[in-house]
């Protein structure tokens, strides 16, 4: 694939699924050239937030053997199904515990006390639930018989079936998943001890720019601090991926191919903040394409506009080092603290997922009143900060944080969403349904 500089804007979309396809190229080259994605296998308490490198199959059947749902009362309910309306009664011959099941055989008319997830004794298929019962009926000093209506269970119900929610040889979480708390458990109610999980993929960041100070550095006239590293940082640290931070690099082209050559060498992926604009430093540009297959795109969202996306080749003295990578994918991402996190949330994040091996790269969109009129010309994909709140009610509404300047770096931090306003969108009015994407899940 071959990566040009288009001369009109490219939509959200259309950027998202040029991405998109050039991983795929880029993952099938690495299965042809190394017969295989590169995977470990790890302890299980050490895999949430990885992402799974195979189908795990469940090594039995889940449940093992028939058990009951409920606390209750087990009985071949095919046996009493043609009794009479009315009342039946059963006899109360033994208990099932969970762990401890009934090991004698059970009459036609006869039952026993269970409890939730204890095995159902042999040619019992019903469970009635101790509430339905109508009466117990105690002789010598002893609950023997039970009473209910004749229409108070249907035969079957309350039992958990063999095999009902996993089937010996069946996918219980399949590959790419990004693991979660509840597939730790999952896996381990299987009782399997370790998962082999993909290894992480290594990120390089730089920030370019001769304005960019460090911290602890003192700040001279028209300096400021470097803080996209530090957001960055924080942004692949919740992907769960290797980190490698390349520092400041001034708008220098030696010092640029310098670093960008450096960072092949040891990296699956380039993002370097600053540079990419329209009207900056042409070596920046002359500097990435001397290096690889970059595109340098004009967006039509906001903010965000201007990015570079491509891949970068080590140079022809360092191709054979035993540290070369084949190739290094490249996001040039723009230099203001907000647009920097909303390129990378809007494409970035979804790309390391899939080039990593994940199958769950979307962010989920749920619809929220607007709290407030927002402006907003057609014509381009506004992604503004939001903050959502629930009322007494709990009826979810969505404000913006005010100001949404691209510097406006406290916009970021007040936000809980992006409210994401399509392109052919115009002005919001107060009470009209928006879209908004939640930084934060539950798991």
């Amino acid at each position: 694939m071959t990566l040009n500089t288009p001369t009109s804007s490219l939509s959200v979309i259309e950027t998202r699924r040029i991405i998109s396809a050039l991983i795929t190229q880029i993952n099938e080259e690495v299965r042809t050239k190394n017969g295989g994605l590169q995977s470990e296998t790890i302890a299980l308490e050490n895999a949430v937030n990885r992402i799974l490198a195979e189908d795990l199959l469940s090594p039995m059947h889940v449940p093992n053997a028939d058990n009951s749902a409920m606390d209750g009362y087990a009985f071949q309910g095919h046996v009493n199904e043609a009794a009479h309306a009315g009342q039946k009664k059963l006899k109360i011959v033994g208990t099932a515990f969970a762990g401890k099941p009934f090991l004698g055989q059970l009459g036609a008319h006869e039952c026993i006390k269970i409890m939730t997830g204890a095995l159902m004794p042999a040619g019992c298929d019903t469970v009635i639930p101790q509430e339905r019962i109508t009466e117990i009926i105690s002789n010598a000093a002893h609950e023997n018989e039970l009473l209910f209506p004749a229409n108070a269970v249907r035969v079957g119900e309350n039992r958990r079936l063999r095999g009902e929610d996993l089937r010996l040889g069946q996918v219980a979480i399949p590959a790419g998943r990004i693991l979660r708390p509840s597939d730790l458990g999952l896996a381990a109610s299987l009782g399997i001890k370790t998962l082999s999980v993909r290894n992480k993929i290594r990120v390089a960041i730089i920030s370019s720019g001769n304005e960019l100070r460090s911290l602890g550095q003192a700040l001279d006239t028209g300096s400021v601090y470097d803080s996209n590293r530090y957001s960055l940082i924080g942004l692949l640290t919740r992907l769960n991926l290797e980190i490698i931070d390349c520092g400041i690099v001034q708008d220098d082209p030696v010092a640029l191919k310098k670093a960008f050559c450096a960072a092949t060498l040891k990296a699956d992926v380039l993002i370097s903040s600053g540079g990419v604009s329209v009207g900056e430093a042409d070596f920046t540009k002359q500097v990435l394409q001397e290096l690889g297959d970059i595109g340098f795109w004009q967006i039509a969202m906001r903010p965000g506009r201007p990015m570079a996306f491509g891949v970068l080749k080590p140079l022809a003295d360092a191709a054979n080092s035993p540290e070369a990578k084949n190739s290094t994918l490249f996001f040039g991402l723009p230099g203001n603290p907000v647009a920097v996190m909303v390129t990378f949330y809007q494409f970035v994040r979804a790309a390391l997922l899939q080039l990593n091996g994940a199958t769950q790269t979307a962010v989920p969109t749920i619809q929220v009143r607007s709290g407030e009129a927002i402006r907003k010309k057609p014509g381009r994909t506004e992604f503004q900060r939001g903050i959502v709140t629930l009322d007494d009610a709990g009826q979810a509404t969505v404000r913006t944080t005010g100001s949404q300047g691209a510097g406006i770096l406290r916009s970021m931090s007040e936000a809980n969403c992006f409210i994401v306003l399509p392109a052919e969108q115009g002005n919001i009015q107060v009470g009209d349904l928006v879209n908004v994407e939640i930084f934060e899940g539950l798991l």
